[in-house]
């Protein structure tokens, strides 16, 4: 962005009635993106949810909701778009982390690529300062070595929230927070040096940019006993009540359209976990269909992963707090979203252990021990449908449920709009070109072009010019040209067709109607499949391209 449009952007800083050319320079905002892992798309009070999220509510009534945002399908994907603004594939992460690169299919390597640059690097360049705290799970050489100044959180993927030993303070041997033996909770500890890092900054005389990756409410779920507690009552009345709530509410805010429906409970895709408990392939169950010791145990569950989020959002308060009573909220363009869907890995049941498939069903004196130090629950697929109410499916799939996010944007000097709900599409792609719009800086030639857009004429409540967007992830695939979107299930799925403007919960599959608009397609998704290194696929190696 040029500075004379970046002052008209920033309207508040111009003198009335000055000329644009004669005003000074409006400063540069400072940049807080904030990340949660595995947050439904409506599991916060602004997006329909019974969770309590005052913080987060309350910069959604100061800015934006955006309702058509998407992510990547699953984390480490979607950390490697947001940190550079490019595909998964195309920097090594069309999969997870693995501690040796695959040389095989580069689209999939487990770490990313040098063929990149990301946010920290390219905003260090133009003057910023960059922080980090929470969840890295990019592989080496880790957040330090990929521009941020100082990190403090979980550098792989998920682990207990209640063991200080799996959280790292990087550059080694710098200054951090120790706890007293039961004492230590990842949110609060994440916190706590996010607001060190923030004082640190203050110091520094610049912007900064700050990348704060929650690893809540992700597995294992861990919360405190009392606030586990207060929400056993609501989610004891099961996903039925509790998805049918959530889509009036959604429905009342005008988050969806009157007529867009609640999509019946969802089918679970088999995997080679499912396939074991006998699961795969089913839809999942009616709350009252259960055994009443199930329910409870499900319950207990729920009102785990319930309690991660209200304490985040306690925390995210902290933050907000900190930033008001130093007079930077004003000038701080605050994002807030999801690295993915709800999370239902792997039937409705959950898991307790942290791998394979085995869950335990807990009664009597356990169902206090739940979410405590040496438990490890998920929720499982029926809950998970619940946080994506009122999409199908969830996280690894490229169906709605999969694969949108909620969208907070809060910026006081330069998004004038209040208690806004945009329903733009836009990408966590976008956040590279976004950040780099705002601070002026000069993205490197040297490396591959940035496939978002900045989302700055969002904000002003303009129009995005965007023509396609893509997915990969597992061999589910996915393709969006405008209201249209081609999606498959699986590698072996059939390819089906929806008309998102009329159908955003895809219920009304196009496919057989419009053969020719999908073959189109089709062959334009295999196009980008091969520029970005999705194809080859590790998934189906003998994948057969369209006519």
């Amino acid at each position: 962005m040029s500075m004379v449009n970046r002052r008209g952007f920033l309207a508040s800083a111009l003198a009335a009635g000055a000329s644009p050319l004669a005003a000074a320079p409006a400063p540069r905002p400072n940049i807080l993106l904030i990340l949660a892992d595995d947050l439904g798309w409506s599991d916060l009070g602004c997006y329909g949810s019974e969770i309590r999220t005052p913080n987060l509510d309350k910069l959604a009534q100061g800015g934006v909701r955006f309702t058509q945002f998407y992510n990547s399908a699953r984390c480490c994907p979607s950390r490697a778009s947001i940190m550079t603004g490019l595909y998964p594939h195309q920097a090594g992460m069309g999969n997870m982390t693995n501690a040796r690169p695959r040389t095989d299919f580069p689209g999939y390597a487990g770490q990313l690529n040098s063929r990149n640059t990301t946010i920290p690097e390219v905003l260090k360049q133009a003057g910023y300062s960059t922080w980090m705290t929470g969840k890295w799970h990019l592989g080496p050489p880790g957040p330090v070595g990929r521009g941020f100044d100082d990190y403090y959180g979980m550098v792989h993927g998920f682990d207990s929230f209640w063991d200080e030993s799996k959280y790292t303070r990087l550059p080694a041997g710098r200054p951090h927070h120790t706890y007293s033996p039961g004492k230590f909770y990842a949110t609060e500890a994440i916190t706590d040096h996010t607001l060190d890092f923030l004082a640190a900054s203050r110091k520094q005389d610049k912007p900064f940019f700050f990348y704060l990756a929650y690893n809540a409410p992700h597995f294992p779920l861990h919360a405190p006993k009392e606030v586990i507690d207060e929400y056993m009552p609501i989610y004891e009345k099961g996903w039925d009540h509790i998805r049918q709530q959530r889509y009036e509410r959604m429905r009342s805010m005008g988050l969806i359209t009157k007529d867009t429906p609640l999509t019946p409970l969802s089918e679970i895709p088999p995997n080679r976990f499912n396939t074991q408990t006998g699961w795969a392939g089913k839809v999942n169950p009616p709350w009252d269909s259960l055994p009443a010791d199930r329910r409870t145990d499900l319950a207990r569950r729920m009102a785990t992963f319930a309690a991660m989020v209200d304490v985040m959002d306690r925390n995210i308060g902290r933050v907000l707090d900190d930033l008001r009573t130093h007079n930077q909220l004003d000038n701080t363009l605050i994002f807030f979203t999801s690295d993915n869907g709800a999370c239902a890995e792997w039937d409705p049941y959950g898991f307790d252990v942290s791998s394979g498939p085995t869950n335990k069903l807990h009664r009597g004196p356990e169902l206090d021990q739940m979410g405590q130090p040496g438990t490890y629950h998920s929720y499982g697929s029926a809950w998970a449908n619940t946080c994506n109410t009122p999409w199908r499916l969830y996280k690894h799939y490229n169906h709605e449920g999969g694969i949108t996010s909620p969208l907070i944007a809060h910026w006081p000097n330069g998004i004038k709009r209040r208690n806004a709900i945009d329903h733009t599409p836009g990408h966590i792609i976008d956040f590279m070109p976004t950040c780099v719009d705002l601070a002026g800086a000069s993205y490197p030639a040297a490396m591959p072009a940035m496939e978002g857009t900045s989302l700055v004429p969002a904000l002003q409540g303009k129009r995005l010019r965007r023509d396609t967007l893509y997915w990969e992830h597992e061999g589910n695939r996915a393709i969006r040209i405008g209201k249209w979107k081609a999606v498959a299930l699986l590698p072996t799925g059939a390819w089906e067709l929806y008309d998102l403007n009329a159908d955003r919960a895809e219920m009304h599959n196009l496919a057989a109607r419009h053969p020719a608009r999908v073959k189109s397609m089709v062959k334009q998704w295999e196009q980008w499949a091969r520029r970005t290194q999705a194809i080859p696929w590790m998934w189906t190696p003998q994948y057969q391209p369209s006519e």
